[in-house]
This record gives structure tokens, C-alpha cells and sequence, in this order.
């Protein structure tokens, strides 16, 4: 509880200090003059975690004079740079901006620092281009070592079948998340604990430790769920027809994110063959917390969107202010390290969904039933 405590501490200071500092562009390096401090683009609507961050970033300006607009590309690179180019012609300062597509995304964001503004890599990072300032991030390979941990304190003797699933190969973060459950379960696999189910790649790497980004691309290419439930319930029910009874029993399934977690948690849930699971997750959606709850999912990386929200808007205040923003880290894009600030994650089960997430007020507990 005490990094939790402490990351609430620097929410409510920053949310303070967005409430009685005021600020506006005059002055600023910005293009076009207009009175947009901070532009806003998020990659889609259409998943929870995203509608969720535009109501951390609205809550977060609030009570300031900080003028802010978002909008959403809805999955649409073309669309992205459009949304990134209605900002330019508003005279932002700052883009904050989690790309649908880090390399795609890369044209856009090189627009923006020709008009002089100063750019926020958000979440997600941007890669194979220079026009970024800073990135704003959850720890992302904490993130799968978190997950990969989780299955295997809970794995139970040996030759445990392993379904491996991962996000979109377009997503910098899928990489930095599987690597991450990699460095943790790849011991695992090698002396038996684990037997890999349903990657024929994953298995012919099983004894390397440290794997190239091109190996990892290589299971993520037969892995991927695109960040999409639809293709990871098509992937499950794929491989669970395929898999042998050997294969079954009782099974750990590494899934990347809550909704693709919910989604292979179902199939698994109604193969007769299928014992028992433990799957993984990220995100602490609603959705999956009641599945946590109603132990249809073990656990999910709750990454506290607020804290990530006052990191983004502190590092967009720091620069129109003058000042310069701290960061932490820095983190190889393809073409430049790029310096970050990286937020802490923690994990979530049954244990402490309730300290975790009702106790701090991320969520009602009217919102949930069967919680104790």
C-alpha cells in the first residue's frame, strides 16, 4: 500500500497545483498562436481503458485555466493525423499523444514539431522518429514481469500447458510486455515447469533468455490478438480444438490485456477438458474486476490511469511554464532514447481488489456485486 498511497499523494498535489496555477499559450512555443494550451489524441473510443483516461485528463483540468481538446482516431492511422493536424491549426503548445500505431504515428507527430510543439509520447510509445520531447508511461516490461510472475507463483508442479497471447505488433508496448513476461517465464519453460501450448515459435526459443526484437516479433506474429477480443476468442477456440489432452488439465494463459482476458477466459471456461486456468490481464477494467470478483479471471496490472493522467498534464504544465520536466528513464524509439517518466503498476486479485480499487476510490463498490 505504500506506493499506492504515495501515488495518491502526487495526484492530489498535481491536481491542486492544475487548479490554482493558470496558465495560457502567449508566450509558449507553440504553433499558430490560438488559445489551445494542450492537445489531446487517443487512439480509440472503443475500449474502456480509453474512455477512461479522456475522464482522468477532463477531471485533471477541471477547476484550471488550462484550455485542453481530445479527440480519438478510432483505430485509424489516417484519422490520427488528421485529429493531430485540427490541433496544429488550433495553436496548441502541447501533444499528448498515445498513437494507434507507433511508427505510423511518426509522420504526425513530425508535423507538429515543425510548428514548434512540443510533443508527449502517451503510454504508448512512438518509434523510428525524433519528433518526440518526452514519454509518459506505466513501466511496460514491469508490466509483463508482473504477469509472467503471477503464473508462475501459481503454477503447480510441472509441465503445465502455457497459452501465450499478446497485444498488437504495431504497439511498442506488446513487445516491452511480452519481453517482460519472457525474462520471468522463460526459466519456467526451460526446466519443465511449463510446457509451451500454442506457439510453434515461442517453442523453438524456449532456452534463450534474451530474445532479439526480431524473435519477439516472431511470436507475437503467431500470438497477436491485435488488441481485439473478437481475434483472441478466435485464437483460443483455435487452439484449444487443436490441443491434445496432454495439453488441458489445468492451464496458465499469459492474455495481455483485460479484454482480450475476458474473452479467452470464456472459451477456456467452457472446454470440458479444461480443469482449472489461471489467466492474466491488465488494465483493472470494470469488467474484469467483476470477472476477478466471480473468479472467472485470476488477476489484472491495475495502472492507475490518474496517476498517469497527472504525470502527462505535470510534464505538459513543466513545459509551458519554462520549466524543464523531470523524468526517469529513457527508452530506446528506433532512432533516439527518448526520456521518460515511468509510473508503477500493481497487482490485482481477489485478495486486494477491495484495498486496491474501492478503498481508493478508483471504483464505487455499488458498482460491483459478490464483493466482500
Amino acid at each position: 500500500m505504500g506506493r499506492k498511497l504515495k501515488a495518491l499523494g502526487l495526484l492530489a498535489t498535481a491536481v491542486l497545483t492544475l487548479g490554482i496555477v493558470g496558465c495560457s499559450s502567449e508566450g509558449a512555443s507553440g504553433g499558430g498562436g490560438g488559445d489551445l494550451d494542450v492537445g489531446i489524441v487517443l487512439p480509440t473510443k472503443d475500449e474502456p481503458r480509453w474512455v477512461q483516461d479522456e475522464t482522468r485528463f477532463k477531471d485533471a483540468l477541471a477547476d484550471s485555466d488550462y484550455t485542453t481538446e481530445i479527440l480519438f482516431s478510432q483505430g485509424s492511422s489516417a484519422k490520427e493525423k488528421e485529429n493531430v493536424e485540427t490541433l496544429i491549426s488550433k495553436g496548441m503548445d502541447v501533444l499528448i499523444i498515445a498513437p494507434h500505431d507507433g511508427t505510423a504515428a511518426g509522420s504526425a507527430v513530425e508535423a507538429a514539431k515543425d510548428e514548434g510543439i512540443t510533443v508527449i509520447s502517451y503510454d504508448r510509445l512512438i518509434t523510428d522518429t525524433e519528433a518526440i520531447d518526452y514519454y509518459v508511461t506505466f513501466d511496460s516490461v514491469a508490466v509483463g514481469e508482473a504477469q509472467g510472475q503471477y503464473l508462475v507463483d501459481n503454477a503447480d508442479g510441472t509441465g503445465v500447458p502455457l497459452y501465450l497471447y499478446a497485444g498488437a505488433a504495431s504497439d511498442n508496448n506488446a513487445f516491452l510486455f511480452f519481453e517482460g513476461a519472457w525474462n520471468v517465464l522463460q526459466p519456467k519453460i526451460a526446466d519443465g515447469t511449463f510446457v509451451i501450448a500454442n506457439s510453434s515459435e515461442a517453442e523453438a526459443l524456449k532456452d534463450k533468455a534474451d530474445l532479439s526484437r526480431e524473435e519477439l516479433g516472431s511470436i507475437l506474429g503467431q500470438v497477436t490478438t491485435n488488441w481485439d477480443p473478437s481475434e483472441a476468442k478466435n485464437k483460443a477456440e483455435t487452439h484449444l480444438t487443436s490441443a491434445g489432452s496432454d495439453l488441458k488439465g489445468d492451464v496458465s494463459i499469459l492474455a495481455p490485456n483485460d479484454g482480450t482476458a475476458r474473452s479467452i477466459a470464456d472459451v477456456f471456461a467452457t472446454d470440458g477438458a479444461i480443469s482449472d486456468y489461471t489467466i492474466t490481464g491488465q488494465d483493472a477494467e470494470k469488467a474484469s474486476i467483476q470477472y476477478i470478483i466471480d473468479g472467472k479471471q485470476s488477476m489484472t496490472v491495475f495502472k492507475d490511469v490518474r496517476t498517469l493522467v497527472t504525470d502527462a498534464m505535470g510534464m505538459a504544465v513543466d513545459v509551458l511554464d519554462g520549466n524543464t520536466p523531470e523524468t526517469t528513464a529513457t527508452y530506446d524509439n528506433g532512432s533516439m532514447e527518448v526520456e521518460a517518466k515511468q509510473t508503477d503498476v500493481i497487482v490485482v486479485d481477489q485478495d486486494n481488489v477491495k484495498a486496491e480499487l474501492i478503498d481508493s476510490g478508483y471504483y464505487e463498490a455499488s458498482e460491483f456485486s459478490g464483493l466482500e
